[in-house]
């Protein structure tokens, strides 16, 4: 079966803004149809419309990845849209930098329920769906938190970034054979909302002063990496990990 790009359709989670939305716009700009979702519905509207004004091409939904019944409803919706769906991006997370002794047992699940679960669901949902068709392909955004144990991060976020590692390689084993590839990008601080959230300006210094290479990553080259595991030529490439984190963590 053959798969040209300019008719694939691809789902990014948390698409509204940050990384979710360099994802989004590399895949636009590759000539991908793209449903930007986040749990915020009405800033994914804005984003889609930032892409592509007339809707035809970009569009938005709400999706918390909590629930399993609003992946369902983004898979119809994407399906309605544009007639299928070929890759989906699991990018949507929370993020806490709570201390490791500080954290409630309430607090850790929700967090690891939220990503670690989220990332579950989205694969079972659509990768079940793209299994059906013969053809997919799933990208899952980790971390190097879930690689080295985290730095600003917390323990919860990280433990569920580590999680979504192991998670790829199921999913990778369970779909191959359905012509579904499911891989993971791992990256390290990125010039991006959450980075700037998490560090305060006084810290920066000292944060890039740790990174061999001496700056924060490019959201747009996450974002074109993510193009490379979602074409249809990376059918030989599945469970792997992408690390992006400027000689952070090697391995």
């Amino acid at each position: 079966m053959t798969h040209s790009t300019k008719a694939q359709v691809a789902l990014v989670t948390g698409a509204a803004q940050g990384l979710g939305f360099h994802i989004a716009s590399r895949l636009f700009a590759a000539g991908y149809r793209v449903v930007l979702t986040d749990v915020n519905g009405e800033a994914a509207q804005k984003a889609a419309l930032s892409l592509d004004s007339s809707g035809k091409n970009a569009v938005a939904c709400a999706l918390n990845i909590a629930k399993k019944t609003d992946y369902e409803a983004a898979l119809d919706f994407a399906v309605t849209q544009f007639g299928a769906l070929h890759v989906l991006v699991n990018n949507a997370a929370v993020t806490k930098a709570t201390p490791v002794m500080d954290i409630s047992p309430e607090e850790f699940n929700d967090v690891v329920s939220i990503n670690l679960g989220g990332v579950f669901v989205g694969c079972q949902v659509m990768g079940k769906y793209m299994a059906d068709q013969g053809y997919g392909r799933i990208i899952n955004m980790a971390s190097l938190a879930g690689q080295n144990g985290g730095t600003s991060t917390g323990a919860h976020y990280a433990a569920s970034k580590g999680g979504i590692l192991t998670l790829t390689k199921v999913f990778a084993k369970e779909l191959a054979s359905q012509g579904v590839t499911v891989n993971a990008i791992a990256p390290g601080p990125i010039d991006s909302p959450m980075v700037t959230a998490l560090v305060p300006a006084e810290r920066l210094p000292t944060l890039l002063g740790a990174i061999p290479v001496g700056r924060l990553g490019n959201g747009d080259f996450v974002g074109d990496v993510v193009v490379q595991f979602a074409r249809p030529e990376a059918y030989f490439t599945t469970g792997a990990t992408w690390d992006v984190n400027g000689g952070l963590f090697m391995r």
